[in-house]
């Protein structure tokens, strides 16, 4: 337990991202393994330039972010690119978890990163939510 959970503080972004290391370790092995070298990032919010590329005016609409080519548009020929990356934004991921109350942070930490990982691996939207649909 750590001592934002025990004191009643918010998460830091270090205790966010060991969330997100532990939602990552209960993958399934096969999973983990697909998705090959991803580094993932925790921090506040996601920059101007960020929310400018996507037009997103408020910072809190965005909890999480794939940057990089994902699998389905890589192809051996191509020239080495920047490491693929999983941003989870702490501060809207903590405010969508105050709100909705029906999930506990980890479990809302999970789902994005899975969500993000999917994109990793060039799903939609639409296909992500149907896939987590199916397993509800």
């Amino acid at each position: 337990m750590t001592l934002s959970a025990v004191s009643g503080l918010a998460p830091s972004l270090d205790d966010m991202a060991a969330m997100a290391e532990a939602a990552f370790a209960r993958l399934p092995a096969p999973f983990r393994q697909m998705t090959g070298h991803v580094m993932f990032r925790v921090d506040d919010f996601p920059d101007a330039e960020t929310l400018a590329a996507l037009e997103i005016e408020d910072p809190f609409d965005l909890t999480g972010l794939y940057h990089g080519v994902d699998l389905a548009h890589r192809s051996v020929l191509d020239p080495e690119t920047h490491p693929s990356m999983v941003f989870l934004y702490r501060r809207p991921i903590l405010d969508e978890w105050a709100a909705r109350g029906d999930v506990t942070l980890e479990e809302l930490v999970s789902h994005v990163l899975v969500h993000e990982i999917g994109h990793h691996f060039g799903l939609s939207d639409d296909q992500i939510d149907a896939i987590e649909a199916a397993v509800d």
